[in-house]
């Protein structure tokens, strides 16, 4: 399969990351890993989007081992609420219009 490969930066760090064309089986075997296992998901799924509402899980998310794999599940599975992969719902938003808008000036 095709990957599209998106070197994340202005405020994503340099975290390399590939995306089988937003088509993908998820394999979750990755939670087992994470470093939230065992956390309120109170945490990740916090009431409103006030960025300093998801301050203490973007912490937790910065130190996972398996951070990569948690995006990726989030961005291929359209997860549209809480923290994954380091990222709030507004920040995965902007990564999934940079796909598509690297995907279109791809195909033209």
């Amino acid at each position: 399969p095709e990957y599209v490969d998106i070197v994340r930066r202005e405020g994503f760090g340099d975290l390399m990351l590939a995306l089988n064309d937003l088509v993908w089986e998820p394999d979750e075997t990755w939670r087992l890993e994470a470093a939230c296992s065992g956390v309120s998901s109170d945490l990740f799924f916090p009431v409103g989007e006030d960025p300093e509402s998801s301050t203490a899980a973007k912490e937790i998310c910065a130190v996972c081992p398996v951070r990569d794999a948690c995006l990726q599940y989030a961005i291929s599975t359209n997860q549209t609420e809480g923290v994954w992969g380091g990222l709030d719902a507004n920040e995965r938003r902007r990564m999934r219009r940079r796909l598509r808008d690297k995907a279109r000036r791809k195909a033209s």
